[in-house]
């Protein structure tokens, strides 16, 4: 059930099935299941006073209203038939993954399952393999597990900066953990951008929780120096936990990748007083601008192989 619906009243304990089934489905329902309990002419009649409103060719919302987001979510999914469920990034959505703009709804189906048209804004992909384990148990609509929804977000992204940014989110807001979507992606042998999503992965596993700790740490790999420790925790002056985005223990070289949030005065000054922490326990500190590590890979390479030979590295 959608937060809209746990934030409902619940029916009285003796309300009958249909107010029970509309209570569940946010207020959505399709032809077949309304004719379980209606006739055709108490369903026209219902439409033709305004009570009910028919949103799709066989989906109706139980009011004359906006159609709030999770209403439409249902209706998706009640318009491509029983078989259909939520998934990629509006599956990963509905368990909690923030970050992303909603454009459409995704739904997942079986290869051989017969659907009908779907409404406006509805992306429907088919798949041979949809194991129960991929399906999560609990909760409405139906969706995708959270690894199976990252897996499939990745691959059916528009770009693949977009893919690498979905599942390092994943890892960062602990969405999954572990060898979880290495466990997908081998029981899906045809995915899109495999290797990509095995390689995002087991960075943001190690620590590497955004595209921008992404993309420096593939130049550190291309320019053939030691990999960082990533997301080290370290203790501030008064003892805070923090979190650095690279460090290179050995030689106590602190990197700090600077992205859109650094325009926020409040974070400019946490950052800065981080930054004064690292110094006064006799770190170097090099921070880079996010944009800087695309437009000029090479300056940050530079200055970063001469602050780790500064420090006694002979690589």
């Amino acid at each position: 059930m959608s937060l809209n619906g746990l934030n409902r009243r619940l029916p009285a304990d003796d309300a009958d099935e249909l107010t029970w089934l509309l209570f569940r489905q946010d207020d959505v329902i399709s032809l077949s299941q309304a004719l379980r309990h209606l006739s055709r002419k108490a369903i026209r009649h219902r439409v033709a006073t305004g009570r009910w409103r028919q949103v799709h060719r066989a989906v109706f919302v139980t009011h004359n209203g906006p159609v709030n987001a999770d209403q439409f979510q249902w209706a998706a999914v009640l318009a491509a038939g029983p078989s259909a469920v939520l998934g990629g990034l509006t599956a990963a959505q509905a368990g909690g993954l923030r970050g992303f703009p909603r454009r459409v709804v995704h739904l997942l189906l079986p290869a051989a399952c017969r659907r009908g048209p779907l409404p406006p804004g509805v992306v429907a992909h088919r798949t041979t393999r949809l194991p129960s384990e991929d399906v999560l148990a609990v909760g409405q609509p139906r969706r995708t597990m959270p690894a199976r929804s990252i897996v499939d977000a990745a691959q059916w992204a528009a770009t693949d900066d977009e893919a690498r940014s979905i599942v390092a989110a994943a890892f960062q807001q602990r969405m999954v953990g572990g060898d979880e979507v290495h466990l997908v992606v081998e029981r899906l042998p045809r995915i899109r951008r495999r290797r990509l999503i095995l390689d995002t992965a087991a960075d943001a596993a190690g620590g590497s929780h955004s595209l921008n700790e992404l993309d420096f740490l593939r130049l550190v790999r291309r320019a053939g120096l030691p990999e960082p420790t990533r997301q080290q925790v370290r203790r501030d002056a008064a003892g805070r936990r923090r979190y650095l985005d690279a460090y290179f223990e050995e030689w106590q070289v602190h990197v700090e990748i600077d992205g859109s949030q650094h325009l926020d005065p409040a974070h400019a000054w946490a950052d800065m007083r981080r930054q004064n922490d690292v110094w006064i326990d006799g770190d170097r500190l090099l921070r880079f601008p996010a944009w800087a590590l695309r437009a000029h890979p090479h300056d940050v390479i530079a200055q970063l192989r001469a602050a780790l030979r500064a420090a006694g590295w002979r690589g």
